[in-house]
This record gives structure tokens, sequence and C-alpha cells, in this order.
């Protein structure tokens, strides 16, 4: 027996060159209710019409899932763009005994701006947004709880395939990542203190500062004005530095902005997040002053070297900042200390690799050029680099 059942919402007609659809609101467990069968299928990746139409398969990745399930948590968590659903007037099943029942998907009602939608798990479509209900499923809903989160929602009614696949192909392969330079630099502009947000100030402080030996070196967007000297981006940088800071950054966020206390690293944690401490005691400029005492001993150590190779790019920046681990925890007295450029260039003095050889050929671009060359520095510094009490 199917489901009569149905759900009102408030919605408005919108005219455009393919048609008419629909913007409402919608709880994001009643977006669920009317389009499970649809999220099953795409995590089992089978094809659906659309999808078969287009030759293209869809599914959902775990990690994304687990990444906005954390999300939606959060004190400020919002999802402004809309989901895209698709709906038949009307559902046909047949009992395979020739008996055949219709049921009416979808009324709309002009005059109250009223839309009434079926309860029942095939009735929708998801032509984007899989991962937002799959999230907000996995992050809310769980032990049954129907934890309120609106969301806006784009309804298209009766669509033919070609159409439906056009929408689908236009949200799903026309769309461009944000650069990830520009999400960092936005975090300046917060009002809570935040991972995000001092390893943003300490990559402009690397920047703008004189001393530091990244000095007008960095891309702050992501793009370079002067490409022949700015070779590294923020955000290589700043994750780089948050990496050392937290294991959550977006949580630390949100408990920061609900006025709650960090858990501090203690034991082995202290190790693998030294900089998380510091962080906490807002001891921000500790942080920065390791950093640029290190790449100025690296600077030092290849002076000739140090603007034309991929020491100043992102391979090299990062394996440094890999490098930053051991060599700190092996050289500061106690972990919070600042460790100086004369330190850390000692310990690079037993590194026997020639600054010529600082190129694509000898560290290829990517993890396998990084990872040869932290492999040449943990054996010529005879560093551990495994973290143990």
């Amino acid at each position: 027996m199917r489901n009569n059942k149905y759900i009102k919402v408030k919605c408005i007609e919108v005219k455009q060159p393919i048609g008419i659809f629909y913007i409402a609101t919608i709880e994001w467990y009643d977006i669920n209710n009317i389009a499970r069968a649809d999220i099953r299928r795409i995590e089992k990746g089978e094809g659906g019409k659309v999808e078969t139409y287009l030759g293209m398969q869809r599914r959902l990745s775990d990690s994304r899932v687990k990444e906005i399930s954390r999300y939606v948590r959060n004190i400020d968590a919002t999802f402004p763009t809309g989901i895209i659903l698709h709906i038949n007037s009307y559902s046909r099943y047949d009992d395979g005994e020739d008996n055949v029942e219709e049921f009416r998907n979808v009324i709309f009602d002009k005059d109250k701006s009223e839309m009434q939608i079926r309860v029942d798990d095939d009735v929708a479509t998801i032509l984007d947004g899989q991962h937002r209900i799959e999230g907000l499923k996995k992050g809310l809903g769980e032990k049954g709880l129907k934890t309120k989160f609106q969301l806006n929602v784009s309804i298209f009614v009766d669509l033919d395939m070609d159409n439906q696949s056009m929408v689908f192909a236009t949200v799903n392969k026309a769309q461009t990542k944000v650069n990830k330079s520009l999400v960092y630099d936005l975090f300046a502009f917060a009002n809570t203190r935040s991972p995000q947000r001092t390893a943003h100030n300490i990559v402009r402080l690397l920047d703008e500062n004189e001393k530091s030996p990244f000095n007008k070196m960095v891309k702050i967007l992501g793009t370079a004005d002067d490409p022949d000297r700015e070779t590294i981006t923020q955000a290589t940088i700043a994750e780089s530095i948050i990496k050392y800071i937290s294991k959550r950054p977006m949580s630390d966020r949100d408990n920061l902005k609900r006025k709650k206390k960090l858990d501090r690293a203690i034991g082995i944690d202290n190790k693998r997040l030294f900089f998380r401490n510091l962080f906490i005691d807002e001891k921000d400029a500790v942080i920065a002053k390791n950093i640029i005492n290190l790449f100025s001993a690296v600077k030092q150590k290849w002076p000739d070297h140090w603007s034309n190779t991929l020491l100043t790019k992102s391979a090299g920046v990062i394996t440094f900042m890999r490098f930053l681990r051991p060599a700190y925890l092996s050289l500061a007295n106690e972990i919070g200390d600042v460790v100086g450029t004369d330190q850390f260039y000692e310990l690079l003095s037993d590194v026997e690799i020639d600054g010529n050889s600082f190129n694509k050929e000898n560290y290829p671009p990517g993890s396998s050029g990084q990872s040869k060359l932290y492999k040449e520095l943990i054996e010529y510094t005879g560093l551990d680099d495994r973290i143990t009490l």
C-alpha cells in the first residue's frame, strides 16, 4: 500500500526559458522522506534515467558526506544555495497482478502560493544536493531525531528527460571550485578566533614582514601580481600551519564561536599538534616566529637557490613544513619555545644536498618529489620522524 499523505509547503512560481519551476522552503527530513529511494540508488551507483541518458554515473562520496555531517552541527551552519528536485505529477504502481494504482504526487495552489507533495520515498529525484541531504541525515538525524534545518529548494515538475539532463549536467559539470586562498583570506573578516583565521594572519605576516624570508612572495588570493616573485599560494602555507594546530579546525572554530574552551594538546597529541597550545594561549606570534626562523635557515643554507627553485614553491614549502615537526621537537627545550634561526641552520648544516639539484628532474612535482626530499632531510640530519612519548 503506497502512502497517500502530503506535506504542505509555501512556494513561489518562477518562469524562465526552460519553463516553470517552484522555489520552496522544506525541512531536510521531509526532502529525505520523498527522495530516499533516489538517494539509495545514488549511494549504490545504480544508473537512473538522467545518468543513463547522459552516460554518467553518480555516487555518494563517504568523505564528503562525513565532512558535511560535521559541518551541519556548527552554530553558524548554512546552505544558502538550493537543492534541486524533479517530481513527476503522477506515479503509477503495478502490483504484478494487473492492479494499477495511480497517485498524484504534487498539487500547486497558485492563489495560496502553496504546494502539496506526496510523502513517499520515490516521489522526487535529486538533480543536485544529494550530499547535503545525506550529510544532514548523518549529522542531525541520528537516533531518529528531527533537528530542524530548512533548505531552499527548486522544484521542477514534469520536465522531459532532455531538460532534466540539461539541468543535471549544468549543476554537476559546470560548477567551478572556489579558490582555496580566497577562502582563507575571507577568514580575516571573522570576529572570532579560529585555526583558519590564525593561519591567515600568519601567512599575511610572512608575506608583509620585511624580515620574513617569504616577503612579497605569497600569492595571497591564489593568483600572482608578480609571477616571477610570488611563487607560493596562501592556501598551501595556511593548510600546513593548521595541521599542527587542530585535527578538526571547523569544530574548533565552532566551539570558539560558542564560547567553549578548546581541549589542550597533551601526551602524544602535544607532539602531533605542537602549535595547538600556543594557539589556545593566543601566542600566534610564537608560531609565526618558529616558521620564519626555519625558512630563514633554509634561505641561509641555499642563498643562491632560494628564489628560483622548488624551495619557494609548493613542493619545497610543503616538505619543509613537514620537516618542521621533527626538527622543532628535537631542538626545542620545551614545546612552546621559540627555536632560533641559528639552531635550525646548524641542523641543516649536515644536509649535503646541492642547491642545483632542486629541480623537477630530481624532485618530480607532487607527493613523490616531496617524499624523496623529506626522506633525504631526515637521513642527513639523523632525526626520528616517529611520534612517541
